[in-house]
C-alpha cells in the first residue's frame, strides 16, 4: 500500500465515524468548507457542457433539446440523491469507485475509477480547449495552442495549493460564472419581451419543435449527459470537507436544483432567440443569443466571463480527477506514486499525472485546433452513463446491507427501491435510444468495450495485489 508523507492509508470504517478526522487519515487535509462544496459542484458542472455543448445539442434536436435536458435532469436529480444517501454514510475520496468495490468488488472498483479518472481528465482537455478557442477568437494575434498552454500551466499550479486555498478561489469563480448565467437569463428574457434595441423574433420555432424527430432527441442525450457532469464532484471532495456528512447532505439537497434552473433556463432562452440551424451555435451560442439582442458590448464583455467560467470548471475537474487517482493509488489499484502528498497535504503527483491530458490537448490544438473539441464533447457523454448505472447499483445493494443491518442513515433515496429501479431503467431507455442513432452507437459499443477491458484489467490488477482495498 502506499505510504503517505502525512499519514497511513484511509480506513473508509472511520470516514462516517470520525468526520474531519477521517480526512486526514490518508494524507489528505480537511480544508474546505461547505460553501466551497457547493459552488465547486456549481463549478465544475456550470462548463463546456453549457456554454459550448448546449449548442451541439440545439443542432441536434432543435428546441426539442429541452426534452434532453428535462430527463436528463430528472435522472441527474435521483442520481445525486442516491449518490448523497452514500456518501453521507461514508465519504470517501474514492467516491463511485469505492462504493462500486464495496457493493461488487474490487474489480469493478478499478473500473469504475478508472473509467471517471479517465472522464475527467478528457474533460479537463475540452475546457482547456473551448476556454483557448473563445480566447483566440477575441485575441487572434495569439495562436489558439499557446492560450491553452498558458491555461494548463497557471492552474496545475492552483491545484498545487492547499485545499483550503483551493476551495476559495473555485468559490469566487463559480460565483462569478453562477452571476453571468443567471445575468444571461435576464437579459434574454427582456429581449423576447422587447425590452431591448433588437425586435424580439417574429415566429417562434418556424420548423416546427421536433425538426429532426426522436432521432434528434436521442442524438441529442449524450451532449446533455456531458452537459450535467461534474456535479458528482461532491463526493469526491466530501473527504476534505469539514463536517462532511452535514456538508454534504446540505449540498444535494440544494446543488440539484440551482443546476436544474440555471441549465434548463439558459437553454430555454436560447432555443427561443436562435433558429436551430444557426451556425453561430456551434462557436458560442450565450454570445450570439446577446449579440441577437442587440446588445453587442455586453456580449464582447461576457465572452470574458465565459472564458472564467470555462477555467472555474477545468480546475473542479483537475481536482476531482487527481483525488480519485490519488484514492486509487492508495488502495493499490495504481502506481504507489500516485498515493502520496506532501507536508500540506496536496496529493502533487496525481494533480501532475491528471494535467497530463490537458498538456496532450494542447498538442492536439496546435494540429487540429477547429476539430478537437467537438471529438471530447463527444467520447465523454457514454462515460458518464455507465457512472450513474454504478452509483445506482451500489446504492441498491449498500441500502439494502445496512437495512438488514439495522444501520442508521444520515440522507436516504426518495421511494427506495422503486425510485432507484425506475431511474435504472429511465437510463436504460437512453441507452437504448442511443443504439438508433449511428453515431452514438459508436460512442455507447465503444464504452462498453472499454468499460468491460477495465473491469478485465482491474480483475489482474487486484489479484496481483492482495492487499488491494475496496
Amino acid at each position: 500500500m502506499p505510504e503517505s508523507q502525512s499519514s497511513q492509508p484511509a480506513e473508509s470504517a472511520s470516514a462516517s465515524a470520525a468526520g474531519s478526522s477521517a480526512a486526514t487519515s490518508n494524507g489528505l487535509k480537511v480544508g474546505m468548507k461547505p460553501r466551497h462544496l457547493v459552488m465547486m459542484s456549481l463549478g465544475s458542472a456550470i462548463g463546456a457542457g453549457l456554454f459550448v455543448g448546449s449548442g451541439a445539442g440545439v443542432q441536434a434536436a432543435g428546441p426539442a433539446v429541452l426534452i434532453s435536458y428535462v430527463v436528463a435532469g430528472l435522472i441527474v436529480i435521483f442520481v445525486m440523491r442516491a449518490l448523497g444517501e452514500l456518501v453521507a454514510a461514508d465519504p470517501n475520496p474514492g467516491a463511485f469507485s469505492h462504493y462500486a468495490g464495496k457493493a461488487m468488488g474490487p474489480a469493478a472498483a478499478f473500473a469504475v475509477g478508472a473509467l471517471w479518472w479517465v472522464q475527467l481528465c478528457l474533460v479537463v482537455a475540452a475546457e482547456a480547449t473551448a476556454a483557448a478557442q473563445i480566447a483566440a477568437s477575441h485575441i487572434p494575434a495569439v495562436p489558439q495552442w499557446v492560450i491553452a498552454l498558458a491555461i494548463m500551466l497557471v492552474f496545475t499550479a492552483i491545484n498545487l495549493t492547499t485545499s483550503g486555498s483551493f476551495g476559495e478561489f473555485e468559490f469566487w469563480f463559480s460565483l462569478i460564472k453562477v452571476a453571468f448565467v443567471v445575468l444571461f437569463v435576464v437579459l434574454g428574457a427582456a429581449y423576447l419581451f422587447g425590452w431591448t434595441p433588437a425586435e424580439p423574433p417574429a415566429q417562434l420555432f418556424a420548423d416546427g419543435f421536433m425538426p429532426t424527430g426522436i432521432s434528434g432527441i436521442a442524438a441529442g442525450l449524450l451532449v446533455v449527459a456531458f452537459a450535467f457532469g461534474g456535479i458528482e464532484i461532491v463526493a469526491v471532495a466530501a473527504a476534505e470537507t469539514a463536517n462532511p456528512e452535514r456538508s454534504v447532505s446540505q449540498a444535494i439537497k440544494t446543488i440539484v436544483w440551482r443546476i436544474l434552473f440555471l441549465y434548463i433556463g439558459s437553454v430555454a432562452i436560447i432555443v427561443l432567440v436562435l433558429p436551430w440551424t444557426d451556425d453561430r451555435l456551434a462557436e458560442s451560442p450565450f454570445v450570439a443569443v446577446l449579440e441577437t439582442a442587440g446588445l453587442p458590448f455586453i456580449a464582447s464583455l461576457l465572452a470574458a466571463v465565459i472564458v472564467i467560467a470555462l477555467l472555474s470548471s477545468m480546475n473542479a475537474n483537475i481536482y476531482g480527477a487527481s483525488r480519485m487517482s490519488f484514492s486509487m493509488s492508495q488502495r493499490s489499484m495504481l502506481p504507489r506514486g500516485l498515493g502520496r502528498t506532501n507536508r500540506r497535504g496536496v496529493p502533487v503527483p496525481a494533480v501532475l499525472a491528471t494535467s497530463a491530458f490537458g498538456f496532450v490537448a494542447v498538442a492536439l490544438n496546435y494540429f487540429w485546433a477547429a476539430e478537437v473539441l467537438g471529438v471530447l464533447l463527444n467520447i465523454v457523454g457514454s462515460t458518464l452513463i455507465v457512472t450513474w448505472v454504478a452509483t445506482l447499483v451500489s446504492q441498491i445493494v449498500l441500502r439494502r446491507r445496512a437495512e438488514a443491518a439495522g444501520q442508521s442513515l444520515p440522507l436516504r433515496m426518495w421511494g427506495y427501491p422503486r425510485l432507484s429501479w425506475v431511474t435504472l431503467a429511465g437510463i436504460a431507455v437512453i441507452i437504448g435510444l442511443g443504439l438508433t442513432v449511428e453515431s452514438v452507437r459508436f460512442q455507447i459499443v465503444g464504452t462498453l468495450i472499454f468499460v468491460i477491458a477495465l473491469y478485465l484489467i482491474g480483475i489482474v490488477v487486484t489479484k496481483r495485489h492482495p492487499n488491494a482495498k475496496v
